[in-house]
């Protein structure tokens, strides 16, 4: 199944589950409601999606002129890259977070920035940096961070309808009083878990094509081993808050500290990835 229409098909059904649950839980006039919503949350997704996560983690531009240090330490190394890839050279942010961490974000690779913490900057070798780089542009390359955006923007509308709807259940009629809001409950139960479960379905296999990719143009997949090595020990000893709806962007889930998290990660495991990746030595 190729990106587009897996995009497609997201966009299709977060229309259907504005609508279906503005006509659920407000009758006629939350369907019109839901459909406008939808069309503002697609527009959102498809153009502002890269403006909105940037935006969450006050990323700052890198450039000669901006954060200079940092523009000298990772350019060169995205602009090597993207050459051996055919990409466009990204714009480039810095995120004042001190755990290491890194995500790429954009509708297409003419419209794609890579994003790197403070932290990241700090821990990684030259060389790891390049594997984590190579990873990300591996995103850019497969053309799926558009369909992580948008999958990010589904699982958001999803659980904002749960919440909505457990306010909102029953109050069309006093007739569907009990049915509403047995169904504003289960909506509100399934609701958050079913978005967890879109973002795990599109974030996984995506994770390991892209560690396939920085392998195949660094090299070696050595490089992204030792990184993701660090990245697993040090995110965890430094938990980075991350809103839900972004935590799948980065290249690995940003910890929180929870016993239970690796039960919903959008992640598959770091050891998997790295067993991988020592079989394409």
């Amino acid at each position: 199944m190729t990106n587009s229409f897996k995009t497609v098909l997201l966009l299709g059904l977060l229309t259907g589950v504005l609508i279906y649950g503005g006509e659920l839980f407000l009758g006629r006039n939350g369907l019109y409601m839901g459909l406008a919503f939808a069309v503002v949350m697609n527009f959102s997704s498809y153009f502002f999606s890269d403006k909105i996560a940037l935006a969450t983690y006050h990323a700052q531009p890198v450039t000669p002129d901006q954060n200079p240090d940092a523009y000298r330490r990772v350019a060169p190394i995205v602009e090597n890259l993207t050459r051996r890839m055919g990409l466009p050279m990204p714009k480039l942010y810095l995120i004042a977070e001190q755990s290491p961490n890194a995500f790429a974000t954009g509708r297409n690779p003419s419209h794609a920035s890579v994003a790197f913490t403070a932290g990241i900057l700090d821990l990684m070798t030259d060389q790891e940096l390049e594997g984590v780089v190579a990873h990300e542009l591996g995103h850019v390359l497969h053309r799926d961070i558009l369909i992580s955006s948008v999958a990010a923007t589904l699982a958001g509308a999803i659980m904002f309808a749960s919440r909505l709807g457990f306010f909102f259940g029953g109050a069309r009629d006093d007739r569907n009083r009990e049915g509403g809001g047995i169904g504003a409950l289960l909506m509100l139960i399934l609701g958050p878990i079913a978005a967890l479960l879109i973002q795990m379905a599109i974030s996984r296999s995506r994770e390991y094509d892209a560690d396939a990719a920085s392998a195949k143009y660094t090299g070696t997949p050595y490089e992204l081993i030792s990184g993701l090595q660090k990245l697993e020990t040090w995110s965890k000893r430094l938990p980075m808050a991350a809103t839900p709806s972004t935590a799948h962007l980065f290249i690995i889930k940003p910890s929180s500290g929870a016993w239970f998290q690796s039960l919903w990660s959008t992640h598959p495991a770091t050891a998997e990835r790295i067993r991988r990746l020592q079989e394409m030595r």
